[in-house]
């Protein structure tokens, strides 16, 4: 994965830390063979590494230096080096500095699902938490974006009646109303063929929307009718807590990662209070390239012991939701980086086509 070991020049400075090119290097491979190796890594481990020209002397005395700058610790007694959260994030701020990140190991398909979003940010969760192993989550497009597609009334019962409202996202609102008397078959005809043409295509949280089922032109008899249905609409705009899809749970909290996970508990219970995700992932919208958070980098102090990495997805001249990963700070760091792009890239192509229909 590393390039030719390097030669000697002025320090870098990445988060304030100055590192030559050898102790870039170094940190490097202690960081991707502690991500694949899961222990920690040593002097002479690394010298011979065919990549490394360096003998066990300059590199334990380049490790040294490395943990005397913070990134990188001795865990209990061990001979060994593991990188801190400092560690991970000089890290990976080096590899997107540089451009480096890895082919995707297995693209992202969107495109046999049907065209509605919440069937592709459920597809994308999936998919995402399976190539990378990772909890996966997704937020969907806000309500407010999305506008009226068609709306159907109809008669049950003599005395209860349907209103489904359908959106542009294809999200789905049914709502049934029971009358004391019977209702008229020809005004629930007339309803949804004036609302369809009254209120399709409006957003659903406009004002034209409330106007249109109060119109004074109408009736008494229709304004009183069509009051009934309005909390069908109304409705439509109190769902936020319903556009986080997640998926991959189990992956995350399997056997072999309990040990590196100090905050289950924690975490368990941030998962069930989908609010406080949903808080963290629409910081990620203001990011122009990839939010990361490493460790005690996160505010939410749930997730101090975890990372994670986001990217938002769109349309061109506005941020629409994130796609994200959560994971153990001993992380593939750049794959989980390009797959949460792939996937960020590939749903805004995918919502572009929604939103213009």
């Amino acid at each position: 994965m590393l390039a030719a070991a390097p030669t000697a020049r002025d320090p870098d400075t990445f988060r304030g830390v100055e590192i030559t090119p050898r102790q870039s290097f170094i940190l490097r491979k202690v960081v991707e063979a502690h991500v694949e190796l899961d222990h920690p890594v040593g002097s002479k481990w690394i010298a011979e590494q065919d990549d490394v020209p360096w003998g066990p002397s300059t590199v334990r005395g380049e490790l040294a230096r490395l943990e005397e700058v913070g990134l990188l610790e001795h865990p209990h007694t061990s001979a060994g080096r593991v990188p801190t959260d400092r560690g991970y994030r000089v890290y990976v701020d080096a590899i997107l500095d540089e451009g480096r990140l890895p082919v995707p190991r297995k693209p992202l398909e969107l495109s046999t699902m049907r065209r509605e979003v919440d069937e592709a940010m459920r597809a994308t969760t999936e998919q995402l938490s399976q190539v990378t192993n990772l909890l996966a989550l997704v937020t969907a497009p806000p309500i407010e974006t999305a506008t009226i597609r068609r709306v159907e009334v109809l008669l049950l019962q003599p005395q209860v009646a349907m209103v489904v409202v359908i959106t542009s996202t294809g999200g789905v609102t049914k709502r049934v109303i029971s009358y004391d008397e019977p209702v008229d078959p020809g005004l629930v005809d007339w309803a949804g063929s004036y609302l369809n043409e009254a209120v399709g295509g409006l957003d659903v949280g406009s004002r034209m929307l409330s106007g249109r089922l109060t119109d004074s032109q109408l009736s008494e008899r229709e304004r009183e009718f069509l009051a009934t249905l309005g909390p069908a609409f109304t409705e439509l705009e109190h769902t936020a807590e319903n556009n986080l899809y997640m998926d991959g749970a189990a992956r995350l909290l399997s056997e072999h990662r309990v040990d590196e996970l100090s905050q289950i508990g924690a975490l368990l219970e941030v998962l069930e209070h989908r609010r406080a995700l949903l808080g963290v992932l629409r910081e990620s919208l203001f990011e122009p390239s990839v939010y990361l958070r490493i460790g005690a980098e996160n505010a939410t102090p749930e997730l101090r012991s975890l990372s994670l990495v986001a990217a938002n997805y769109g349309l061109a001249r506005r941020n629409l939701g994130a796609v994200s990963v959560i994971g153990p700070l001993r992380m593939d760091y750049p794959h989980a980086i390009i797959s949460v792009r792939q996937a960020a890239r590939e749903l805004s192509r995918f919502v572009a086509e929604v939103y213009d229909e």
